[in-house]
């Protein structure tokens, strides 16, 4: 009965009715109030959906042990019992997100063995991530991502080695990046730290991801330089995908599901992050998006030129940093590239030929740094935007202005137009002395040769110095009368 129109209070029969139904999907309506029940509920491998709805209150405690809850885009405002009540849990998928469940994660899942996502974000959770996750073994995606979480990350998350997807973006959490990301999570496709407080350096270990396709720890405050990866990062280093989805698949046992259930449930991961400057949710095209975005740290060194290797990737971001040297004379290899930001580093030298042969690049930002020489002649690179070059001045070129052939790397000045940085010109020297010679004898040599004009001139000047006189003389009279008026 999802997208029914339905505008009602939950009811409390539902269950004894559709109690034994496979799956209950009453998302995309306007159902209000609490979730209650009128009697003792088993919900033994069902699939519960009720996403997009009004619901408010507290989770009871009787739907973990639903299969499959999907409680997201709700009011709800309360957790604990559900998830610390004696109930043994057999859930597997758990989707509470964007909601408005406050306090602190309830540090109490060592019960929850089966599940396998845990979606927990757009909420508002406070405190620290609980250590008990660290039990969740056989979970695939952790998203606690734009709560008000804090401190480090618990070590007992290296235990979840099933993981294919963290996200903990848009949160308070600081520290280092841990090292253990990189060594004792080998599964790991989709990295998610941006918006946080992390500090240090990014650790060495994280290029042991073979299986990486997403890399996003900007808006940080990491510090160092950016480690060179060789070709360990296997996924980035190949073009391509051939799964369209990132999508995870668990069985349910005979014993767990209800008569004519299918005996296998998926889902499908999805991914919201910054994309050419906009806000974007991947979902059905998720597993075509490799990217690695380092923008607006505190990293410092040259752009390594290991990078160019990673052949798979789709966007690049390392903007707002302060990196320097120059730009990897082969970046041309990433023919995948539809995205390309470097803009406001230290970085040098000139654009390599190379990019110049990225037939895909979409967008591209080199603005602020101090760049020089010719913009290659493409019909990519010249197609975009002058904003994309700004803030190099010693970068021309189309859509640039033209370079000048005599002097490699500086703008050509226009016929007719003074160079900027040369106020006071050959021309203007020339128009002085010109301006001075008519000036003079046009006035002077007229009185030197024409008797007439010359009496005419002083009899001029002569009849003013009068008139000056009298005018002076008559308001300084007036003056004093105003002077005298007032005294009296």
């Amino acid at each position: 009965m999802s997208y029914g129109h339905i505008v009602d209070v939950f009811p409390s029969w539902l269950w004894t009715i559709f109690g034994d139904t496979p799956t209950i999907d009453l998302s995309y309506n306007q159902l209000k109030g609490i979730i209650r029940s009128s009697e003792v509920v088993s919900l033994s491998g069902v699939e519960v959906r009720f996403s997009s709805n009004q619901l408010q209150g507290p989770i009871p405690s009787f739907l973990s042990n639903a299969s499959y809850v999907d409680l997201s885009d709700n009011k709800l405002s309360d957790m604990s019992s559900f998830v610390c009540s004696s109930n043994f849990k057999i859930s597997k998928f758990l989707d509470l997100s964007k909601n408005r469940i406050s306090g602190e994660v309830p540090d109490c899942w060592r019960q929850w063995v089966d599940l396998e996502l845990l979606d927990l974000s757009d909420n508002s959770f406070s405190g620290k991530v609980p250590p008990t996750l660290g039990c969740l073994l056989r979970i695939n995606t952790l998203k606690l991502r734009s709560n008000k979480l804090v401190g480090e990350l618990p070590t007992s998350l290296k235990n979840c080695r099933s993981l294919n997807v963290i996200d903990l973006g848009n949160n308070q959490l600081s520290s280092a990046v841990p090292q253990w990301l990189g060594t004792d999570l080998p599964n790991l496709v989709i990295l998610m730290l941006q918006f946080n407080q992390f500090s240090g350096n990014l650790p060495l270990q994280l290029c042991k991801l073979a299986h990486l396709q997403i890399l996003d720890v900007s808006v940080n405050q990491i510090s160092g330089t950016i480690p060179q990866c060789h070709n360990s990062l296997s996924s980035l280093a190949q073009e391509g995908n051939s799964n369209l989805t990132i999508r995870h698949s668990f069985n349910i046992s005979e014993a767990e599901a209800p008569t004519n259930m299918m005996n296998s449930l998926y889902y499908e991961d999805d991914a919201t992050f910054m994309w050419k400057g906009t806000l974007v949710s991947y979902k059905s095209t998720l597993g075509l998006v490799k990217r690695i975005d380092l923008s607006s740290n505190r990293l410092t060194g040259g752009i390594p030129s290991e990078i160019t290797s990673l052949v798979g990737l789709v966007s690049l971001n390392l903007s707002r940093n302060s990196l320097t040297g120059e730009i990897p004379l082969e970046i041309g290899k990433l023919k995948s590239l539809d995205s390309l930001d470097l803009s406001r580093n230290k970085l040098h030298g000139g654009i390599p030929m190379s990019l110049a042969h990225i037939d895909r690049i979409g967008y591209i930002d080199l603005s602020y740094n101090n760049l020089s020489g010719e913009i290659p002649t493409g019909t990519q690179l010249q197609g975009f935007n002058a904003s994309s070059y700004t803030g190099n001045p010693w970068l021309c070129g189309l859509p640039l202005d033209v370079c000048n052939p005599g002097e490699t790397g500086r703008p050509k000045v226009s016929s007719g137009e003074e160079d900027a940085d040369e106020l006071i010109t050959h021309g203007f020297y020339i128009s002085l002395g010109l301006g001075f010679v008519v000036g003079f004898w046009g006035v002077c040599g007229s009185l030197i040769f024409k008797r007439s004009w010359r009496y005419a001139y002083y009899n001029l000047l002569n009849n003013l110095n009068d008139w000056l006189y009298v005018k002076v003389a008559l308001i300084i009279r007036q003056l004093k009368d105003m002077l005298n008026r007032q005294q009296s």
